[in-house]
């Protein structure tokens, strides 16, 4: 690589490449950006920042955003199991019989096995449940890809709403001798949150050649097309969804100065300064929010943000010089900020005046996530001839569990 103002951002490795050569050029780019970024801040330092450095700095940071996505989709295809079925487990009957309804609508073993599963509230056109193993697939494969996902709690239920009860005061208590008569103590308030579970849906699309194909398995194909999509509006809804008809994100709860908060609201650290990080020691208020965050809470505590608050916290550095933010330390692992690990939500709003483009906390205790048991698939060969078209649904909901696990950096003064 060149080290001139024309230095051409370092390429990326296409997704088909090996995970540890992709780890391994992730890490040289990064070695290069730390570089030139030192280069810049000591020109800034001397007041005479270079155009050409500082938009060098820029093309390697916007590398490094591409190849680590390379490398994580390197890390999730080694999830995906072969499409060669060469000593494959025998499948289930339900396999069998839902192979059979895939591939030519045959749905006769289907019912005979008294599969069929209706739709919330309707009658028999619901489709049919997905056999387990597409199921498991289709979660584990989500787990991966959506976000928030990965680091929430996540509990399946068989009923439309969860509802999970939690104490307001708590119960009384005190200390007494141990001979003491004991008085009676009070009776905790209690009230309860409800986590609804919303339809979410995708409808990818089949040609009759990829149905007749014997070598093709279905279930991979269908956990494949279904799970980005699924991934997508999850991670969506998961930030900033308004609960209606979808989960109701942690972006939405109402949030309050955290001198000020109380159950109900989630509390924000603020910069001070409108749209930005301070003028000077940029990376306090970092600090600020993480020990915003009890300790109890911290100690399994994960950064979220976009990738463009990313990087323009990777160019930061502590009072000693150090940079606070740190690659991954191996492939499929994540990135460290202060030693805490990020995770990457592009549905994170970007660095502007009043938003929040940062969270903070433990997400295992802060956000739950309720998945509904079954998937369903209707088969559909007339709406897109000659395609045929799988109306794939599962049913989804979540919100804050702990409105005190869960804190937030807001870039503004009030």
């Amino acid at each position: 690589m060149e080290d001139s103002g024309l230095t051409v951002a370092p390429e990326v490795k296409s997704a088909g490449g090996d995970v540890h050569d992709a780890f391994h050029e992730f890490m040289t780019t990064f070695e290069v950006f730390r570089e030139d970024n030192d280069r810049r801040l000591a020109e800034i330092e001397a007041k005479s920042a270079d155009v050409v450095t500082t938009e060098k700095v820029e093309r390697i940071s916007r590398a490094l955003d591409e190849q680590k996505r390379a490398l994580d989709q390197l890390a999730l295809k080694r999830l995906r199991p072969s499409l060669d079925r060469a000593g494959a487990a025998l499948p289930s009957e339900h396999k069998q019989a839902f192979e059979a309804y895939v591939r030519n609508g045959d749905d006769r073993q289907l019912r005979g096995l008294d599969t069929k599963a209706m739709s919330y509230g309707s009658g028999q056109d619901g489709g049919y449940l997905v056999p387990g193993e597409t199921e498991a697939e289709i979660g584990k494969r989500l787990a991966a890809l959506s976000p928030i996902r990965s680091i929430a709690s996540v509990r399946q239920v068989s009923s439309a709403v969860l509802k999970k009860p939690f104490a307001v005061t708590g119960p009384a208590t005190g200390w007494v001798a141990e001979t003491a008569s004991r008085s009676q103590t009070g009776t905790p308030t209690l009230a309860e949150l409800a986590f609804p579970a919303m339809e979410l849906y995708a409808m990818p699309a089949a040609t009759p050649t990829l149905l007749e194909d014997a070598v093709v398995d279905l279930d991979e194909w269908l956990s494949g097309e279904v799970e980005a999509a699924f991934a997508q509006q999850e991670g969506a809804a998961f930030v900033n969804g308004d609960g209606v008809n979808k989960p109701e994100g942690f972006l939405h709860a109402d949030t309050v100065a955290e001198a000020s908060w109380a159950w109900g609201k989630l509390g924000y650290v603020k910069t001070g300064v409108a749209g930005d990080f301070p003028a000077s020691n940029k990376s306090d208020v970092l600090i600020d929010i993480a020990y915003a965050l009890k300790a109890g809470y911290r100690q399994n505590a994960t950064w979220v943000m976009n990738r463009k608050t990313q990087a323009a916290i990777r160019k930061l550095k502590d009072a000693d010089g150090n940079y606070i933010w740190q690659p991954p330390a191996a492939p499929g692992s994540r990135a460290m900020l202060m030693g805490f690990p990020l995770v990457e939500a592009e549905d994170m709003p970007d660095i502007a005046t009043d938003a929040f483009p940062i969270a903070f906390g433990d997400f295992r205790r802060g956000y739950l996530v309720v998945d509904r048991t079954g998937v369903r698939v209707l088969r559909d060969p007339y709406s897109a001839k000659p395609y045929v078209l799988f109306y794939t649904t599962k049913r989804v909901g979540g919100g804050v569990q702990d409105f005190d696990a869960i804190k937030l950096l807001k870039f503004g003064t009030a």
